[in-house]
C-alpha cells in the first residue's frame, strides 16, 4: 500500500542547480507498467522472461530487467548471494552500443572525453566521463577502443548518440557514428573466470582490466571486456548482430554455467554501492560537476587537447584550491541504521543534520551490507556535512524505520564501503597516490 505523498521539500538548498531533484517521498508508485513499442525489448528480453524476470524498470528507453527472484522467496538479496559466491549473467543490453569509426575517431573522441583517448591503446578500454560546456556529466559509459580508428561507447542511461552526432554535425570530423546491433551481458562473481575459460579458453586468464578479447560464444562473434558493475571479478560479453544470435550466445553462457552454480540476475545495485561504483541518473547527471561525486581524478591537469567543458572545469578545479567551490553539496558515503533496506528505494530520502531540524540533504543509492552488518547509502550534503565522522540522520520510509516517523542515525564514512576485486579507476588512482588518472 502506498504510503501518503507529502509536499515537495523545499529547504533543501539546491540553488544551484536549474532544476532542482524532486524530493517529494511520494512512496511506492501503484501503476502497472505499460509494454508499448515506444519502449524497446532488447534482444535478450524474451530470454530474461523465461529465467524468470518478474519486473522491471526503463534504461536508455528499453526494458532492463530488476527482479528474478520474488521477495517471498527471498528477493534481491538471494541474487546478492549468486553474486558474491558464485556466478550471475546478467541482461545489460541497455547499455547501447554508440560506434565512432573513421578517420579522425581517435581525434573526435579525444574531444568528447576529458580523458586523454591517444593513451587508450587498440583492444583496451577505460571508464570515462563526457561534459557539456557548463562541465555537467552527461554520460559516464565504458570506452572500448577496437582499432586505431573505431570505439565503442557503452552507454549509461542518456541518449548519448544524439549529443555526438550533433558535436560533429558543425566540426565535421571524418567519421561515421551510429548505434550498433551489439548487447552485452555481463558476467560476475568469483567463478566468472574459471566460466570464461569453458567459454573462450584460457587466453582469457590474460586479459587485464579493461582490457578487450575477441572471440566466440555459442559460435556467435563476441568482443569481451574484463569490466563490470559490481567490484566483483566479472566480464562483458558484447554480442555482434544480437538481434539474430541472441539466443545462440545464451543458452551457451546457461549450459558452461551449469556446473558454476551460475543464476541469471538484475544488476547489483546492492554490490555496486559498496564498491562506490555511481549510477548515472541516480547519483549523478548533467548538473553535476566531475568534483562534486568523486570523479575529479577523471580531470586531467595535464591533458594539452581540448575538449568539451574543459575551461569549465579548469577553471571550478581554481575555485576548489582556493576554497571556493561552485556548489553547495558533494556526494558521501554513509552507514545508517533502521531495519535492512533489501529492495530498491523508490524515493530519495531525506537528510538531517543530527540535531535535526529541516533537511539538508537527499540519499541517492541506498541498500544493506551483508558483509558489513548495517545499511549503507551515497548521498549529498552540503561541504560542511561531508567531514568523514560527521553524525547526520537519514528519514526513512515507515517500512525501514526503527520507530515509524522517526529518522535513524547516520555517519559519514569512506567509500568504497569494502574492497573491489575489480577495483574502480578512482580506487586504482588513490592506491597510486594520484588524484587524477589520464
Amino acid at each position: 500500500m502506498a504510503e501518503t505523498p507529502i509536499q515537495m521539500v523545499t529547504s533543501v538548498d539546491q540553488s544551484d542547480r536549474k532544476v532542482p531533484i524532486n524530493l517529494r517521498q511520494s512512496g511506492p508508485t501503484p501503476v502497472e507498467m505499460l509494454i508499448s513499442t515506444r519502449v524497446r525489448k532488447s534482444p535478450y528480453w524474451h530470454l530474461s522472461v523465461e529465467a524468470g524476470c518478474w519486473r522491471a524498470t526503463v534504461y536508455n528507453r528499453m526494458y532492463h530487467p530488476r527482479g528474478y527472484v520474488r521477495p517471498e522467496d527471498g528477493g534481491a538479496m538471494v541474487e546478492y548471494d549468486a553474486l558474491v559466491n558464485h556466478v550471475t549473467m546478467w541482461n545489460v543490453a541497455v547499455e547501447r552500443q554508440i560506434r565512432v569509426a573513421g578517420p579522425d575517431a581517435e581525434a573526435f573522441v579525444d574531444y568528447v572525453i576529458t580523458r586523454d583517448a591517444t593513451r587508450i591503446k587498440p583492444m583496451h578500454g577505460k571508464y570515462v566521463i563526457l561534459c557539456n560546456d557548463k562541465g555537467g556529466i552527461l554520460n559516464d559509459p565504458v570506452l572500448l577502443r577496437l582499432g586505431e580508428d573505431e570505439f565503442w561507447f557503452s552507454l549509461s542511461d542518456s541518449d548519448l548518440m544524439f549529443w555526438l552526432q550533433g558535436v560533429n554535425h558543425g566540426l565535421k570530423f571524418d567519421v561515421e557514428i551510429d548505434e550498433i546491433d551489439v548487447s552485452p551481458v555481463q558476467i560476475q562473481g568469483p567463478k566468472s573466470e574459471a566460466l570464461m575459460v569453458d567459454l573462450v579458453g584460457e587466453a582469457i586468464r590474460d586479459v587485464p582490466v579493461y582490457g578487450l578479447l575477441a572471440a566466440t560464444v555459442g559460435g556467435r562473434d563476441v568482443i569481451i571486456s574484463q569490466s563490470g558493475f559490481s567490484g566483483e571479478k566479472g566480464y562483458e560479453i558484447y554480442l555482434r548482430d544480437a538481434t539474430l544470435y541472441a539466443e545462440d550466445m545464451w543458452n551457451a553462457v546457461l549450459e558452461a554455467g551449469e556446473k558454476h552454480n551460475l543464476m541469471v540476475i538484475a544488476p547489483a545495485h546492492h554490490r555496486r554501492i559498496a564498491a562506490g561504483i555511481l549510477s548515472w541518473g541516480q547519483d549523478l547527471d548533467a548538473e553535476t560537476l566531475p568534483f562534486q561525486c568523486n570523479l575529479g581524478y577523471q580531470v586531467p591537469r595535464h591533458k594539452a587537447a581540448d575538449y568539451i567543458g574543459k575551461a569549465r572545469l579548469e577553471e571550478v578545479r581554481a575555485q576548489i584550491e582556493a576554497g571556493e567551490p561552485p556548489y553547495k553539496t558533494t556526494l558521501v558515503g554513509m552507514k545508517f541504521g533502521g531495519k535492512p533496506v533489501e529492495d530498491y528505494a523508490n524515493d530519495f530520502w531525506l537528510i538531517s543534520s543530527e540535531e535535526g531540524g529541516e533537511p539538508l540533504g537527499y540519499v541517492t543509492s541506498p541498500w544493506y551490507s551483508p558483509e558489513l552488518g548495517c545499511n549503507i547509502a551515497m548521498g549529498y550534503v552540503p561541504l560542511a556535512q561531508a567531514v568523514l565522522g560527521t553524525q547526520l540522520r537519514i528519514h526513512l520510509p515507515d517500512l525501514y524505520a526503527e520507530t515509524a516517523g522517526e529518522p535513524v542515525a547516520a555517519e559519514v564514512v569512506e567509500m568504497p564501503f569494502r574492497p573491489s576485486v575489480n577495483p574502480n579507476a578512482r580506487e586504482i588512482a588513490r592506491a597510486q597516490g594520484r588524484d587524477v588518472a589520464y
